[in-house]
């Protein structure tokens, strides 16, 4: 009977030195690979990256959470909230009004417009310029909407990322594309060969500050992302994650 106990004790102490001593709970951030510089996948690791990526990883450390990313199209990206798929995004999006009618919105963590850019050969233009011309822009993003209200392009054709409407642009198939103004330059300088360029001088046709979200139903949540992003911005660290992708 003794022997038997032992062995118990035995079996019971290898489990428990087997086993971590403190599990890290895992929290899940749906990213896009379409967002360089802010999120996109590392062609050499096979792993998200971007300065939100970055900062997901500092919120979820600062709070003893673990971040697992969900690669998401930007456009499936609040649907995937709103279900619980994933806990929050953590990407390139802007907080607007209409937003904020389904998701939660952090403090703001970054400030930014759209650019307009045509082939690299091609000249200048301005918005009276495009009348009635075709022009591309990133489906499920703010300046699509905006696009469209100016009501006058022949066309606003909508892509999936903004990889393809660069490549429509160099092209010619659109007269110009329109995206995030920082990731758009972020792509022509570290890929001069792409075909196109910024216009100098375009006013954004839409301006606003990057967020991440939460389901409206986690407010606990939310509260834990701002007190890290205030934390990060008092300590110069939210600065060196932005500026370490040129932003």
């Amino acid at each position: 009977m003794l022997l038997k106990s032992l062995a118990v004790l035995a079996l019971g102490v290898a489990v428990s030195l087997s086993a971590p001593l403190h599990a890290e709970e895992a929290i899940k951030v749906g990213v896009t690979t379409t967002g360089v510089p802010f999120t996109f996948l590392d062609t050499a690791t096979q792993q998200p990256s971007g300065a939100m990526v970055d900062l997901a990883k500092a919120i979820a450390a600062d709070n003893g959470l673990k971040a697992t990313f969900e690669l998401t199209s930007f456009s499936a990206l609040v649907p995937s909230l709103s279900t619980h798929k994933i806990d929050v995004i953590s990407a390139g999006m802007l907080a607007t009004d209409e937003r904020r009618k389904v998701v939660d919105f952090s403090d703001a963590v970054y400030t930014y417009g759209d650019a307009m850019f045509v082939a690299a050969d091609g000249k200048d233009v301005t918005l009276d310029d495009l009348k009635g011309a075709t022009v591309g822009a990133q489906v499920g993003t703010t300046f699509a909407d905006g696009l469209k209200a100016l009501n006058i392009f022949g066309e606003v054709k909508l892509y999936d990322s903004i990889a393809d409407i660069m490549r429509d642009v160099k092209l010619g198939r659109l007269r110009a594309g329109f995206g995030d103004q920082p990731i758009i330059a972020y792509q022509i300088a570290k890929t001069p060969g792409l075909g196109i360029r910024i216009v100098k001088g375009y006013k954004p046709v839409k301006e606003g500050s990057v967020s991440l979200a939460v389901a409206k139903d986690n407010p606990a949540l939310l509260a834990k992302v701002n007190a890290s992003i205030a934390k990060l911005k008092a300590n110069g660290e939210l600065a060196k994650i932005f500026a370490a992708y040129g932003l």
